[in-house]
């Protein structure tokens, strides 16, 4: 009953189209102290169709006995139709700036190879494409202040799963490394090893598996905005 409760309640996503969650994979971030990055993923991500998900969700709970008025209730989506779905997906991708490669395997499986150099004068999120209406972030890094910086991986965490429809529906199968790589000073950090030195900058590593509870989350002090 609470599963169904809750599939109800997400109902007005699933017409946003899709979500996209890690598969196998090794990202990295570098923050200078500067503000200049460079953030990098190579690896796999998998799309979930909400509405076919949220569908089979109902279905299995009982908890549909109506089709309310805007959403697709039907399991039974032409598989070719999904298929052109994510194919479009890859499109969109590709026009992206930072995506080096899009490749589509199949059964909303891609792979991907992305590199965006930058300065954090504004907040940074990814993956986000107006076009392909993604909407479930795996990078945020956010302003804090005139000197503060945020940076937060909710899809490389387990605690992610409970705000977004559909990512507990196909099983879990992120694994990867997330690397952050920094000389500015880091006021906090949530990895139990801690920053390590590497030369004239220090480095966090997650180790991001099916288990992993909480996303990787770091502050830091940089260069005041201005």
């Amino acid at each position: 009953m609470a599963r169904g409760l809750l599939l109800a309640l997400l109902a007005p996503l699933v017409l946003m189209g899709c979500i996209v969650v890690p598969g196998r994979f090794d990202a990295s971030l570098d923050i200078a102290a500067d503000r200049s990055f460079t953030y990098r993923y190579r690896g796999e991500i998998v799309a979930i169709d909400l509405e076919d998900e949220f569908a089979k969700g109902l279905k299995d709970t009982g908890t549909a006995p109506e089709k309310p008025k805007g959403v697709a209730w039907q399991t039974d989506k032409d598989p070719t139709s999904k298929d052109a779905t994510f194919r479009a997906l890859a499109d969109a991708l590709r026009k992206e700036a930072g995506y080096r490669s899009v490749e589509y395997k199949g059964d909303g499986l891609f792979q991907i190879d992305y590199a965006i150099s930058g300065r954090l004068t504004h907040a940074f999120i990814w993956p986000y494409n107006a076009d392909a209406e993604l909407v479930f972030p795996f990078l945020t890094v956010e302003l804090r202040g005139t000197d503060g910086l945020r940076i937060k991986a909710p899809a490389f965490g387990k605690t992610s799963d409970a705000r977004v429809p559909g990512a507990d529906m196909v099983g879990d199968r992120r694994e990867g490394i997330f690397t952050l790589t920094t000389d500015a000073e880091i006021v906090s950090q949530n990895n139990e090893d801690g920053a390590k030195p590497a030369g004239p900058k220090r480095t966090i590593t997650w180790k991001v598996t099916p288990l992993s509870k909480d996303p990787p989350m770091a502050v830091l002090k940089v260069a005041q905005l201005g």
